[in-house]
Formats: structure tokens, sequence, C-alpha cells
């Protein structure tokens, strides 16, 4: 039989434990901070009938759908991202949830767009929603949810972009352009990728006239504090219902946030915000690492109040962000934020005599029910290669028990940082390696 060589799909990863477990760390982060606002867990299969999925998203996320023909001859994708599944989620399980109903989901999206640094074509998100609301309340909730995960997270000093579709939207109807709505804010999302000439092409290319195209990009680039934007832009909207709702929703957003004791540096009005998606239809938001702005959005989202029609006929408006989870941490790792192990062990148990094996995997059981996480070395090697594996591994602490220390009830400590070696009785062992693993963090 001929080999087969080893090797992943273009777009796709491998991920070794060192990566695997600074990822598992930041997901539980995002699991602790949603559960702590009342956010539930769901999941969603990773294939939809392709009419689930199809023309939710925009031209662009259609023609990035991983798309086929089943075995059962159905026509199936694979989710693009967590929101359309849980729109199709919701409108099916409605009488069982009740509204307003409030989810979190941390899972797989897939995209065949072309793979980039930060950009692959699987990867993770980490969504929480809240549908079955029109309140301001909820929009102005998921910017606390946001500002708390990313400070948790501790990635450094960050920035929430937000912006109102309805603003943008008003702003359309003074300029006569509500037509070509759609082709205005996709184009307008290119902006800070493309560059305003650029973007300028684009809107001509699709009946907009150059003065139209120029007031539109002279909004978006406009700059000031939240107050003085919206006192602004509420001028230029003026007249228009749609524009002057999206300015009172922002004002109030901006107050509560101010109220909350959110850092006003951390909060900021972007006019150019549009987000590529088409189901958005209120509050967007858009987070970027100061340190590192260029590597895009790590926590995005927004209000969609129609993403559900087609599935129901009873409204099902919702409110919610996306952490881009593989973003995040390859911007964190290039930061030097990560604090990468190849282990979750704590503590490595020596065998210092196969004979003693028992005593070796019963101390470790002992300490794991006083909650630490120990692993004993079952590969019967000389005690300076278990030494080895453990400084290898990162595993910071290991225990050794010879003869002498067998018959008087002791371990010998070993702390690999320090070099420092003590023995502790073990009836004192699990407080004193919970100490010493506290201080050395």
């Amino acid at each position: 039989m001929s080999k087969i060589k080893p090797q992943t799909l273009k777009g796709f990863r491998d991920f070794l434990p060192e990566s695997m477990l600074a990822r598992e760390q930041l997901m539980q982060t995002a699991r602790d901070v949603y559960r702590s606002f009342g956010f539930a867990p769901i999941d969603t299969p990773a294939l939809e009938y392709t009419e689930i999925l199809l023309g939710k998203g925009g031209d662009e996320s259609d023609k990035q759908m991983f798309r086929f023909t089943d075995q059962g001859n159905r026509d199936v994708s694979m989710r693009f991202d967590l929101t359309v599944p849980f729109a199709r989620f919701a409108a099916q399980h409605l009488n069982e949830l009740g509204t307003p109903f409030k989810r979190y989901h941390l899972g797989s999206v897939w995209r065949a767009e072309k793979p980039q640094k930060g950009r692959y074509r699987e990867f993770v998100q980490c969504d929480f929603d809240t549908i079955g609301t029109t309140s301001n309340a909820a929009d102005i909730e998921t910017l606390m949810v946001i500002h708390e995960l990313m400070d948790r997270i501790g990635c450094g000093e960050f920035q929430i972009r937000v912006n109102n579709r309805k603003v943008l939207n008003g702003l359309l109807q003074k300029l006569e352009l509500t037509e070509q709505s759609v082709s205005v804010l996709r184009a307008l999302d290119k902006l800070p990728k493309i560059g305003r000439d650029a973007v300028l092409a684009e809107m001509e290319g699709q009946s907009i006239s150059s003065a139209q195209a120029e007031q539109v990009l002279d909004f978006a680039e406009l700059t000031g504090t939240p107050a003085e934007l919206l006192t602004q832009v509420e001028q230029m909207v003026s007249g228009k219902e749609t524009g002057e709702t999206g300015i009172a929703q922002l004002r109030e957003l901006f107050e509560v946030a101010t109220t909350a004791g959110l850092p006003a540096s951390r909060i900021n009005l972007d006019l150019s915000i549009a987000r590529g998606l088409d189901y958005y239809t209120g509050t967007i938001y858009e987070t970027f690492l100061d340190e590192l702005p260029g590597i895009g959005s790590v926590c995005s989202g927004g209000r969609y109040d129609n993403l559900a029609e087609l599935f129901s006929s009873q409204p099902l408006p919702g409110v919610g962000a996306s952490l881009g989870l593989d973003r995040l941490l390859a911007a964190m790792e290039e930061l030097g934020k990560l604090e990468l192990s190849s282990t979750p062990s704590q503590i490595l148990v020596t065998v210092f005599d196969p004979a003693w094996v028992a005593d070796s995997f019963r101390i470790a059981k002992k300490l794991r029910e006083n909650g630490l996480s120990v692993e004993v070395y079952t590969d019967q090697k000389k005690l300076g290669k278990q030494f080895q594996y453990a400084d290898k591994k990162g595993i910071p602490l290991v225990l050794i028990a010879g003869e002498e220390e067998r018959s008087s009830g002791q371990w010998q400590v070993k702390d690999l940082q320090s070099g420092e070696q003590n023995p502790v009785a073990e009836s004192d062992l699990t407080s004193y390696l919970t100490d010493l693993l506290a201080k050395n963090d």
C-alpha cells in the first residue's frame, strides 16, 4: 500500500496542545462573561438546508459558502456564521423559548474565502444574542457585554466603535439613495481596506452620482466626540424619522455607557462603520485593539430586526455580537499577551521506583480531589528523564518520594522555576502546593 502524505487543506489548521489550551482558556472566559449577563448556551448543526443560509448575508457570503448535494440529494451548506442559524433556531423553537431569549453559542463556521493573516476558512465564533425585543436597552447591554468580555480577556487597550444603520439610512433617504442602500453600505464597509478613491469608484459604478458618493464619504469621515458628532449628524438627517430614531438610540447608548462607568476612551462613535452583512438594521459594533488595529475588528455585531421574518410570522427582532476567536488569538500572540503552555498539568508525580506506582497514583488522586491538575509519569525511565519531561512540558512543580520520604510520610516538592526543593508532610501537601502555585502566578 502506498503511503498517504499527511497534510491539511489550504485555509484549515491543526491545533497543537499549546495553541488549543490558549483557545480553550479564551473560550471559557467568553462563557463566563456571557453567563454572568444571563445568556444561556445552545448549539445548532454545522449543516443547514441551503435555503436557510442563502441570501441572508449578501452576495459575498453566498459566494463563500461551502455548498453541496448530500447523499439524500438535498441542497445543503455549511454555516457561514452563527446568527442566521440562530434565527432559524429561534423561529423553530419559539414556543419553548419564550421572548426575550438570550443565548450564547461557541462553534466553528466555514467560509471559502482567500486565507490570509488572521483569516481562515474554518474558524470559531463566540456569539451572544438577545432575540424577541426591539428595546434599545438590549442594544446597550450588548455594548456592556463586549466591554466586559474584552476587559476580562486582558488583551490591552481597545476601542468599541459604534454606529447605527438607521442613521446611515436616514442620510441615504436625504440623498435619495434609498433604492441603492445595499450597494452603498457594502461599498462603505470596504473604506478601511481599499480607501476613499476605490470606494468612490465602486459607488459610481452602481449608478450613484459623484456628488452623492462624495457626500456619503464626507459624512463617514466626520470626526469628533460622540456628543459633537450626534449634534452635527442630527441636523444632517433632520426630517427623516429613521435617522432621527437612530440618533436618539445612539445618544441614549453613550449616556448609559458614561453613567455605567465605561471609559470614554474605549467607546467611540464611528460614522464610517456599516458592517458588510445585509441583515443589520440598527446599532452596529466593531472592536479594535489599540496596539494592533490593522488586524481588524475582533468583536463585531449589531441589531437585526428582520432576519427571522422568512422563518416565522411572528416578529423576532434581535441584537448581538461575536468574538472572533482566531483573529484575537493571532493578535494576542503577535503582541506577546498569550501565556502559552503545552500541558494543563500543574504537578508531575514522579515514579521513583516501579514498585511504588500505586502510591504515586494514590497521592495524585488525592491532590486532584482538592482541585489540582496532576499528572503521573507512566514510563519506566530514570528520575532525570522525568525532570526533563516536566521541564519540556512546562509543568512547574514535581513531587518525588524516595525510601526516606516514604518512611517519614513526606514528599519532596521541587519548584522547576526557582530550583528550590523542600520536604513536605503529606498532610500539608495540598495547601503547600496551592500556595506555591498561587505565588508563582
